[in-house]
């Protein structure tokens, strides 16, 4: 996906400058193929002839800087990389951590980066994918090194179904403790707004979905990702119209939803 993302870029920006495969294969000295295998997520670019091709098209240094970054964080390096075998969607992961902005909407659970690791723990319990106890610690360990890599720094919207605060994951105990943190949560980090779409707001923008993220990234507005969950990972939109159209969505969901002093209370008030 990651490619699929780099390289789709690189086509707008090469087809926005007026230039053909040709003139790009001659910025990097290689066949025409090999462009065409890249804007088309068939193969990686290393970030120095990223870099050469971005200039080369004239797209500012802050948008070169949040496509190096989403293209060269697939390394050993990463906090993720033990983890490879245990996250369902890596590619996402890696994503997230690049984004300078995540929208998501959860109708049923509590997202991710929000979860306590008793919840986490019920929920890897819950989940048909891992045979093993320590496979389940293992999702539960990446969630909360998640959570450290992500949560700081980053402009997180957060639209819960009331669903999620309904659905008794791991027990009385494990829901207190998971709604006392989202308290917390929300008073201790500046960059978070959660809101709660109530049973009572009926119909609204996202009843066709029960999990969509957007991601955007720093300083460029033309580039974005919006992912909708499945058992199997998720299924990715990137091209410009589709991540408007979801953008759109989300507004008006957030519209539909509690305001967020209202959702602060309403969670106040469960946890007692």
């Amino acid at each position: 996906m990651r490619r699929r993302l780099v390289g789709s870029a690189l086509r707008r920006y090469r087809e926005n400058a007026g230039y053909a495969l040709e003139d790009a294969a001659r910025v990097l000295e290689c066949d025409r193929s090999k462009i065409s295998r890249i804007e088309t997520g068939q193969r990686g670019i290393r970030p120095r002839e990223l870099r050469e091709l971005l200039a080369e098209y004239g797209v500012p240094e802050s948008e070169q800087a949040a496509l190096v970054a989403i293209a060269s964080r697939g390394g050993s390096h990463g906090w993720w990389h033990p983890y490879a075998d245990i996250l369902p969607d890596l590619d996402y992961v890696i994503m997230e951590s690049a984004a300078s902005e995540i929208m998501t909407y959860e109708a049923q659970v509590v997202p991710d980066l929000l979860q306590t690791d008793d919840y986490a723990r019920a929920i890897a319990a819950a989940e048909p994918g891992y045979a093993t106890g320590e496979q389940r610690e293992d999702a539960v360990t990446a969630k909360a090194m998640r959570r450290r890599a992500v949560l700081p720094g980053r402009r997180l919207w957060v639209i819960l179904g009331e669903g999620a605060l309904r659905q008794a994951v791991g027990g009385p105990g494990v829901m207190a403790g998971q709604i006392s943190h989202l308290v917390r949560l929300i008073d201790d980090l500046p960059g978070l707004t959660v809101q709660v779409l109530p049973f009572s707001a009926g119909a609204h923008a996202a009843a066709g979905s029960a999990s969509l993220a957007i991601l955007r990234f720093p300083d460029a507005p033309s580039l974005g990702v919006v992912r909708l969950e499945a058992l199997s990972g998720g299924v990715y939109l990137d091209r410009p119209e589709d991540v408007a159209r979801y953008i759109r969505a989300f507004t008006l969901l957030r519209a539909a939803a509690l305001s967020a002093s209202d959702s602060a209370r309403l969670l106040s008030g469960l946890r007692v």
